[in-house]
């Protein structure tokens, strides 16, 4: 066995094992915190890779569909900027959360869909490439949309200002997704193979970053969780729900095949919770990641049982293409 072959079979172990991982480091940081808060000032760079490994799935390709497509791509975003920021806000207000607590839920749903729902999407016999379309425009319009919601919640409350998070999710988000995708660009061009092993590999890397930033997030949070856990774990939970159902209710309501109502699910339902921590981190305190970090947890287990549930109830083949796809 080559040492590629090797990479890429502990590559798809760790991809396979996410929640598991999260789940166990999350105890060990709960256990004995020092071990991972040192993490902290590094969330940011670690989900600048994350975001550069999303880069690199990106082609050309991608970009024309959402020309091609606008209508469900537009639907789409819209009901994810609008329904997972007013559900967060609303939850708050019914759960009475503190405002340290608050301001995570609401940046959990004011962030752009997170790459998690074009798995789900494949998993569950959706549309692979609309769930793609919809995740680069969201994230694109994130240092735009995600401050602004923000702003507009939290009014008040704020001591940061939207050029502020703006500049920031530029800098996390945006500048990596675009060094990614000239990265694959020219190694699609000039070296094919490197290209194809990258993808294959990176996946576990990304794996790794994101149980590092939990974990971190975790050990930061050992007496918060101990005391306010609960509330916060009922808001995480019934907002996912929310995102889900609505995504897909959304997606029927607008006349999208049922392929495409669930990508649309799964694009709604399933935030770029790591971007919402290193938000939380860099500009508010340990307590406003908390909620982030428990969504990256929570949604990665939504995620595979509704995608195990629509695959169960549907004989097509993953990914395999209908009638509204050609």
């Amino acid at each position: 066995m080559s040492t590629l072959d090797a990479l890429r079979r502990v590559s798809r172990f760790a991809s396979k094992y996410f929640v598991v991982w999260v789940l166990l480091f999350s105890g060990v940081a709960l256990a004995t915190p020092n071990t991972f808060t040192w993490i902290a000032p590094y969330i940011s760079p670690l989900l600048g890779v994350i975001m550069l490994g999303m880069g690199l799935t990106l082609t050309p390709e991608d970009f024309r569909r959402l020309v091609e497509r606008p209508r469900d791509v537009a639907i789409g975003a819209l009901a994810q900027w609008l329904v997972m920021p007013a559900a967060a806000y609303g939850l708050t207000v019914l759960l009475a959360l503190p405002p340290e607590l608050a301001v995570g839920v609401i940046l959990v749903g004011a962030a752009p869909g997170g790459t998690a729902s074009n798995v789900m999407t494949y998993l569950g016999k959706g549309d692979v490439a609309l769930s793609v379309a919809i995740t680069t425009v969201t994230t694109l319009a994130a240092p735009v949309i995600m401050p602004a919601w923000v702003v507009f919640l939290l009014g008040e409350q704020l001591q940061v200002t939207f050029f502020e998070m703006f500049t920031s999710i530029v800098q996390i988000v945006i500048i990596p997704v675009v060094l990614g995708f000239a990265l694959r660009y020219v190694l699609d061009r000039r070296a094919p193979a490197v290209a194809e092993a990258g993808l294959d590999v990176f996946p576990a890397v990304s794996v790794a970053a994101i149980v590092a930033i939990v974990a971190a997030v975790v050990g930061l949070n050992v007496e918060n969780i101990l005391t306010a856990a609960a509330a916060v774990v009922v808001a995480v939970v019934v907002h996912n729900a929310i995102g889900l159902g609505a995504g897909y209710g959304v997606g029927r309501a607008t006349g999208m095949s049922e392929d495409r109502a669930r990508t649309c699910a799964f694009e709604v339902g399933l935030q770029n919770s790591g971007l919402a921590v290193a938000l939380a981190t860099a500009f508010f305190s340990p307590a406003a990641a908390l909620a982030p970090a428990l969504f990256s947890v929570w949604h990665n287990v939504s995620g595979p049982a509704l995608a195990s549930y629509f695959s169960s109830v549907d004989d097509r083949e993953p990914g395999a293409a209908t009638a509204t796809d050609r």
